[in-house]
């Protein structure tokens, strides 16, 4: 039988080894981001993007935030780690965690049809609204067509008045059994939220995330971001210029010309879906927590429950820079669990006029990736999915 002094030896020498190889992978990250750091900022100044930041995390240390170009095109201010971005729907996640966090504090149940808290909602076909639970709105398996009436709410309407439209919409599934991403009946979680306890929805995500997490840049609605002077100014193209100039394959060089515009407060009528703002250092210390160094706040069984896999998405999977690693692809409660290569990412992406967001993390190799940029470029998309792809060879070389 093995004596207490040497099982306590045997478990201090697994320690060692444990530390020594998260040692090495920090170490590895912070050779790999001065080549990311180079990359990210040539792909910048190829697509002229005014500002942007990234964040890499590994367990609970910050491994690297930089920081890119300034927050409009006059050049007045650059872009540092407390620039506030919009993040677009990479809100979703908070909106997840906190309904979720609720459930499972038995304050209300994921099983409750939408309908108790938005009694106004119907749909043309009879009881068909009754059936939709909060547990389809967080996962987007409600059977609504995708985006349902996003457009009208660039068209100044109040939610009551949108609401009232979705007796004109027929489903095209049954709960639960197709995926079709909203924005609007995301925004519906909400009322569920704020008739669960007695704080706003803001100031619950402040008690329960912000606060905690020190996420001290991080805020909800279009006032808190319009009153905030360190903030990034939406940007988008105004054309593409040629420069006379053409690339290694023969094709023509363009300039591409960004017009900053003013915050628009459409998607912030949805505040679940697409009313967060924040930093890259915010994002940074939300990735940690995910990870599951904040258990106290984020706990094991919460953070499992959310990035359980809900529903298939499969378009995600023709998906552009992303579809060459993708061979899985579904939506949890709030992230997209995506099967990238040899390990699953925790992933969300975000896009509102002016502005790109991209986050994920892999609980297998213990890293986590953000970006925030000012402009809306699809040049996110090949920044982040190389990333995974050049971070998942770099430490799975080393176990």
């Amino acid at each position: 039988m093995r004596t207490h002094s040497f099982t306590v030896f045997l478990a201090l020498i697994a320690f060692q080894l444990n530390f020594l190889t998260l040692s090495s992978h920090a170490t590895d990250l912070k050779k790999f981001n001065k080549e990311l750091a180079s990359n990210f900022a040539t792909e910048l100044k190829k697509h002229n993007i005014p500002g942007a930041a990234y964040a890499i995390v590994k367990g609970d240390e910050i491994i690297a935030i930089e920081n890119f170009g300034y927050t409009d095109t006059k050049k007045s201010h650059k872009v540092n780690s407390d620039t506030v971005f919009r993040l677009a729907s990479v809100s979703k996640p908070f909106a997840a965690t906190i309904t979720t966090m609720l459930a499972q504090e038995q304050r209300l149940s994921l099983s409750d049809p939408i309908t108790k808290y938005v009694p106004n909602f119907t749909l043309a076909t009879k009881g068909a609204a009754e059936k939709i639970q909060l547990k389809h709105l967080l996962s987007h398996s409600s059977g609504l067509m995708p985006n349902a009436y996003d457009n009208l709410l660039h068209e100044n309407w109040s939610m009551e008045k949108i609401i009232n439209r979705f007796d004109r919409v027929t489903p095209i599934c049954q709960p639960a059994k197709c995926y079709g991403y909203q924005n609007i009946a995301y925004g519906f979680l909400q009322p569920a939220i704020e008739a669960s306890q007695t704080k706003s929805y803001s100031e619950l995500l402040n008690e329960r995330i912000f606060s905690p997490l020190k996420m001290s840049n991080a805020s909800v609605g279009i006032d808190v971001f319009r009153q905030s002077d360190n903030t990034a100014k939406p940007h988008i193209l105004r054309k593409r210029v040629k420069t006379g100039k053409k690339d290694k394959n023969g094709k023509d060089i363009r300039k591409y010309v960004w017009r900053t515009v003013t915050v628009e407060p459409d998607y912030y009528k949805v505040a679940p879906a697409a009313g967060v703002n924040a930093s890259i250092t915010d994002m940074a210390k939300w990735l940690i927590a995910n990870l599951g160094h904040q258990p106290e706040i984020l706990s094991p069984a919460l953070l499992d429950e959310l990035t359980t896999p809900r529903i298939k998405t499969k378009k995600d999977l023709r998906r552009r820079h992303w579809r060459q690693y993708l061979t899985d692809a579904h939506y949890g409660y709030g992230w997209r669990i995506y099967q990238f290569g040899e390990v699953p990412i925790i992933y969300h992406s975000g896009w509102v006029a002016g502005y790109r967001a991209d986050i994920g993390y892999s609980p297998e190799l213990g890293i986590g990736f953000a970006v925030l940029i000012n402009a809306e470029s699809n040049v996110i998309n090949k920044i982040t999915s190389q990333f995974w792809s050049s971070a998942q060879q770099t430490l799975l070389a080393k176990s």
